[in-house]
């Protein structure tokens, strides 16, 4: 009897229906390619919607560390003027475990060569943008110009954020 027992319940184990799927890298990209062509078509809400509630952007500036909130207050006065931001993705690294995708790109902008690094999470079966770093390229033979014209904003900053 425990013989049968255990034959049934091996069976009904192998009936069962897997729910998770598998990893989509082409569904991932669309979502990114998405969020950025929300901003090239400042198209507000696809872009706010693509991030999780929680999000966090990173921009350029040593002062935007922007919750999703905050961010959408500061970025709103750009998709209202029906031009917000363009940028066109050079290549792109994902990376993934089940629940979370984190990737590198280069992007071609309006400030020349930037890098964006993001983390998404999914919820339900939605990839959710849960943080977001945008970087300005600066080539290793231009630093130290860069550096002297960035010298005094950058100390300014320091004080700020100290």
């Amino acid at each position: 009897m425990i013989k049968y027992s255990l034959i049934i319940i091996l069976l009904l184990q192998s009936c069962t229906i897997k729910t998770d799927k598998p990893f989509n890298e082409q569904v991932v990209n669309n979502t990114l390619n998405s969020w950025h062509k929300a901003a090239s078509d400042a198209d507000f809400d696809t872009y706010f919607g693509l991030m999780a509630e929680d999000a966090h952007f990173i921009g350029t500036d040593a002062t935007e560390n922007w919750t999703k909130t905050a961010f959408m207050q500061f970025a709103k006065p750009f998709f209202d003027k029906g031009k917000a931001w363009d940028f066109t993705v050079l290549d792109r690294n994902i990376y993934h475990d089940a629940k979370t995708v984190w990737f590198d790109e280069r992007l071609d902008t309006w400030m020349g060569i930037c890098r964006g690094s993001r983390v998404l999470q999914k919820e339900a079966d939605t990839w959710k943008i849960k943080h977001y770093v945008l970087s300005l390229t600066i080539p290793n033979t231009t630093i130290n110009q860069v550096k002297k014209i960035n010298d005094s904003i950058t100390k300014k900053s320091l004080l700020q954020l100290k």
